[in-house]
């Protein structure tokens, strides 16, 4: 027996005498391992749609052969048959998948059993089942209980199903996962803690739905589309951002967190959302886009949508919708903020959830695309999706939702421009190929990095590409009936001609590339060389300007931090190394968090021909963790972490947070002593984890004088024998 409810006598109003509901046996165990809920903590039931579930009525009596009870079952205020938030039905032998439906499995004298389904396509949500006994007479329901309706991705009728055991293990019941960020060529794994499963989340998620603008304008009508995975996910993805309707994380992207906590501190969605929801709904500060992501992840798993966080590395911000990232630079390879609008991040992250598109068709089932971070408006909200994959790989960027701004995110062209002194333009050779590249996702079942580009687009270069690529620029910029081409308008005035935009840069006689040296380490000296080689037979002189700054993600400047100039004479087809050292007391005061480094050579070649080589930078650091021993559910069990001050003078007030979904309860903060200058120490602890299965444990090694340095670690608990 689970989840036995006694209810005190409720009568339900038969003809015959006397007839009342003395306990009800939601029977969570059965049915929480049928519909894959028994994770979820409380004394509600969960269930998912378009399944059976159990439930045991114990009565005064026996219930009489021509007595029938009706139920009902009701959600959201004003529920209404009408609106398809409200069912009345009897039971029944016959069984139908379009509608709910009761039957009455066995009866021992005064325990009944019944089976309840409801349709495939129900609204989700908190429901509340009532129940009356049919007669001449009218008489009124009787409350038996409440109980929750998720998405089932299980149910091959449901719009949400996934067939595959595998993906549903991975994308709806794991509660932690990995996002990469970091550079297209140094990919860093950061582990998160969704924890979907966790104390109140569930009702936290479906608190989130009430809170929506749609629900505070017409709640019976906004209730009522919540059969519709596209209609949640839209929602979703505007709610998990605070910038329209008081959502649940405030975004941050100019360096400075204070009144609230870096986007870096964050190692999961628990703590997010349970700081907004007991701040009443107020937004949590701050977040970045990989908060955005996870939390969102968290939100649908939990409402029963598989879902995946994706990283995309080079990934393009076009304000203008010209399918151009056009960046402007001075002499010195330097972005000028006010003139450029658009921007290339060193990585973005977003979301996919598996549904189908009814308002689509077929062909465009499977991945959408859903991003909470808040970069555009969508139809007046900062949202963006869901947009279809396939959609976005075939360029049909005209359907809904957003596939213009997620298709440029992967295919724009980087075009980068000279502004002169007087206010004219150069176009710059540069790779103009580098938006959208390795784009990543964990894999099923494993710590490993996926990568899923080819979802997205065909092979950079290939003759499909290049016409999926004209397919959407024709969808995207009409002809007007005159014949003249249409005009994009940029800021400060400027007019880009899109035929402009497909033109190349003339090519130099030079290339241009930054070798590392030595590997980058927080707290050491960068060294570095620009190679320059010639292509011609004859030798020409090239003045080479040289800038770096410390950036964010976003590869927005913070500060400088290196400026010089050289003239190179190269001979015929003659390479040379220009040495390029950075001390750490020239970057110390200026890294971010972020750990970036950007540096940028402008190549000017006789003949005016112009290069721009750029080079972004992520500095490295040190953590380990190991578990000391098997991991059994209710054993302690020992970790061991070995960190390294990764700087050149002693450093105290350090500390390690850690943090895993089933393996500890809350945060843990453990003192780190005090480190000598490249010291190495080990800190122990102990966990006694409570959930078996794979779980991630996270932790940060925190110190007010470097950015943090994070790593996980995942620990498989085996169940106590």
């Amino acid at each position: 027996m689970g989840n036995v409810r006694e209810l005190g006598p409720i009568s339900l109003c038969s003809p015959c005498p006397g007839l009342r509901v003395t306990e009800v046996d939601w029977q969570r165990l059965r049915n929480g391992t049928a519909h894959h809920t028994q994770e979820y903590p409380g004394s509600n039931l969960v269930v998912r749609r378009g399944q059976r579930f159990t439930f045991t009525l114990e009565l005064n009596r026996p219930l009489e052969s021509e007595e029938t009870l009706i139920f009902t079952v009701e959600t959201g205020p004003q529920a209404s048959e009408a609106l398809h938030t409200k069912a009345v039905f009897q039971t029944s032998e016959l069984e139908r998948g379009d509608t709910w439906m009761a039957v009455k499995e066995a009866q021992t004298e005064n325990t009944t059993t019944f089976s309840l389904a409801s349709p495939p396509n129900a609204v989700i949500g908190r429901y509340q089942l009532s129940a009356r006994v049919s007669s001449r007479r009218k008489h009124s329901d009787r409350k038996l209980g409440e109980f929750v309706l998720l998405f089932n991705p299980w149910c091959p009728e449901d719009d949400v199903f996934l067939d595959s055991e595998e993906e549903r293990q991975e994308y709806v019941l794991n509660d932690s996962g990995i996002i990469f960020r970091g550079v297209e060529k140094r990919i860093r794994a950061q582990g998160w803690n969704f924890g979907q499963f966790e104390e109140d989340i569930l009702n936290i998620c479906l608190s989130i739905l009430d809170r929506t603008p749609s629900y505070q304008d017409d709640p019976a009508t906004d209730v009522s589309h919540r059969h519709d995975p596209v209609y949640i996910t839209r929602a979703v993805s505007a709610m998990v951002n605070s910038n329209n309707d008081r959502g649940v994380v405030q975004g941050q992207w100019q360096g400075k967190y204070g009144g609230g906590t870096s986007p870096l501190h964050w190692r999961g969605s628990v703590a997010i959302l349970h700081k907004w929801f007991k701040g009443r709904f107020k937004p949590v500060k701050y977040g970045q886009c990989w908060v955005f992501a996870g939390v969102m992840c968290t939100v649908l798993r939990c409402l029963g949508i598989a879902t995946r966080v994706v990283s995309n590395f080079n990934s393009a911000h076009d304000t203008d919708r010209n399918l151009s990232v056009d960046k402007y630079v001075d002499s010195f390879g330097r972005t000028l903020e006010d003139l450029t609008e658009d921007s290339m991040w060193n990585f973005h992250v977003w979301n996919e959830s598996w549904f189908a598109r009814r308002d689509l068709g077929p062909s465009y089932n499977g991945w959408q695309v859903l991003d909470a971070t808040p970069q555009e408006e969508s139809e007046g909200v900062f949202r963006c999706g869901p947009a279809s994959v396939t959609a976005i790989r075939e360029g049909d960027v005209h359907l809904a939702h957003d596939g213009p701004f997620v298709f440029a995110e992967v295919n724009a062209d980087y075009i980068t421009w000279l502004w002169n002194e007087d206010e004219s333009r150069e176009r710059v050779y540069s790779d103009t190929k580098k938006i959208g590249r390795c784009i990543s996702t964990k894999a099923v079942g494993s710590d490993s990095r996926v990568d899923i580009t080819s979802l997205y687009k065909y092979p950079e270069g290939s003759q499909k590409e290049r016409q999926v690529y004209s397919k959407a620029v024709k969808k995207l910029f009409s002809v007007e009936a005159s014949g003249r081409r249409a005009r994009v308008r940029r800021g400060g005035g400027r007019g880009l001609w899109r035929d402009d935009l497909l033109e190349p840069a003339t090519k130099p006689s030079i290339t241009g590339k930054f070798k590392v040296l030595e590997p980058p380490v927080l707290g050491h000296d960068l060294k570095l060389a620009l190679c320059l080689t010639s292509l011609t037979s004859r030798a020409q002189r090239v003045q080479v300007n040289l800038s770096g700054a410390t950036i964010l993600y976003t590869r927005r400047p913070v500060a400088e931090i290196l400026h010089e100039s050289h003239t190179v004479k190269l001979g015929p087809e003659e390479e040379k190394k220009i040495p390029i050292a950075i001390s750490y007391s020239q970057y110390k005061e200026d890294l971010t968090e972020d750990k970036k480094i950007l540096l940028a050579a402008m190549c000017l070649v006789t003949k005016g021909e112009k290069l721009l080589v750029e080079k972004d930078i992520t500095l490295e650091d040190f953590i380990t963790i190991k578990v000391l021993g098997p991991a059994v559910v209710g054993v302690a069990v020992g970790v061991e972490v070995m960190v390294l001050n990764p700087l050149s003078e002693r450093v105290k007030d350090c500390s390690l947070m850690v943090e895993g979904s089933g393996l500890l309860q809350g945060q843990l903060s453990i003192d780190v002593p005090s480190l000598d200058p490249q010291e190495k120490a080990s800190v122990q602890f102990k966990i006694t984890p409570f959930k078996s299965g794979p779980r991630q444990l996270q932790v940060d090694f925190v110190s007010p004088h470097f950015p943090d340095i994070k790593g996980f670690v995942i620990i498989h608990v085996a169940t106590a024998k």
